[in-house]
């Protein structure tokens, strides 16, 4: 019995060191290795309709890693300069901007002394100007840390690529590990995978789209610093409540001040439709009982910023459903209804 005993505390100290290692040895590049994940579960629909006509697995993965590639790596290779070169011209035009006289015109009474105005026309010089710069330095970072990243895209498609093709065996594996019931393990992958869809194709995926269809209105009417303004909006977008409503309609104000009705019209036209395309796309897409409430997901949004960084606007919604999702599994419930909006 003892040596049983013995055997099981070596075995689990074996285990627990080899876990440990595993975690640091995989730390710097844990965040690409679940963005491969992330991705191949987006993607996943369209291998499964591929593979009904290729019928081979990595052939399928192989051609849906190539579009991958040509949608995330053709996009930056191609717009990074010119997102560089708008940030320096943003940081350039802060550096000349009046901030007191438009407020002087909006509120002459609160900027009625010329101290207080000068105050506060410093304070927000000095704010805009190092997010300013702090948007030029992060941009520029991403040619300066090229070899990091391509290393990154390396290890995210590696993994995108073999989660794709043996993602049957995978479920499989982890199913093989859960110390659930059958009955549990169905209800907890059920749960996790409509909450993943909801928070991947209904919050990220859609509030991309917004942000780009207001990106179109911008480089239609010829909005400075179009492109950088299509990020924010994208940005935005996958922000509940908040939306790329926040970026155009500051841009329309902008230009029915500058005295350009016509683009301002027009941008506010691609605006709302970019608005309405929520209400009609997000039903067809994900089904309501899957949908998360917005305070969880902006919580979760934050949260997973400061932990994770871009990634955890991903990240930490997933990460609070699912423990919400367990511990509803083990209250024999089939949805948490905290989840829902």
């Amino acid at each position: 019995m003892d040596d049983i005993y013995f055997r099981r505390v070596i075995t689990a100290v074996i285990l627990g060191a080899l876990i440990i290692l595993s975690f640091f040895l995989l730390k710097p590049i844990l965040l690409s290795v679940i963005m491969g994940f992330i991705l191949a579960f987006a993607f996943t629909p369209v291998y499964n309709k591929l593979f009904k006509l290729i019928k081979s697995r990595n052939i399928t993965s192989l051609l849906i890693c190539i579009l991958l590639i040509a949608l995330i790596v053709l996009p930056l290779w191609f717009l990074t300069p010119i997102l560089i070169d708008e940030s320096i011209k943003l940081y350039l035009e802060v550096q000349k901007m009046d901030f007191v006289t438009p407020l002087k015109n909006i509120f002459p009474s609160l900027f009625a002394s010329e101290e207080f105005s000068a105050e506060i026309g410093s304070i927000l010089h000095s704010f805009i100007s190092e997010a300013a710069n702090s948007l030029m330095n992060s941009l520029s970072q991403l040619i300066l840390n090229f070899p990091n990243i391509f290393l990154q895209f390396t290890i995210v498609f590696f993994t995108f690529f073999f989660v794709l093709k043996d993602k049957e065996k995978l479920i499989s594996y982890v199913q093989s590990l859960l110390p659930f019931s059958k009955e549990i393990e169905k209800k907890l992958f059920e749960s996790s995978k409509n909450i993943t869809s909801s928070v991947i194709y209904g919050q990220i995926i859609i509030g991309i789209l917004q942000g780009i269809i207001v990106g179109v209105g911008f480089l239609i009417f010829q909005v400075p610093n179009a492109l950088l303004l299509t990020l924010f909006a994208a940005i935005a977008g996958v922000i509940p409540i908040i939306g790329p409503v926040i970026i155009w309609v500051p841009v329309v104000i902008y230009l029915f001040i500058s005295g350009d009705t016509i683009s301002a019209i027009g941008v506010s036209i691609f605006g709302i439709l970019a608005s309405t395309i929520d209400n009609f796309l997000r039903p067809l897409i994900v089904s309501k009982r899957t949908t998360l409430h917005p305070a969880l997901i902006i919580v979760g949004m934050i949260g997973g910023f400061f932990l994770f960084g871009v990634l955890g606007f991903i990240l930490g919604p997933l990460i609070i459903a699912y423990l919400l999702i367990v511990l509803e599994v083990y209250r024999d419930k089939r949805f948490p209804g905290i989840l829902q909006t």
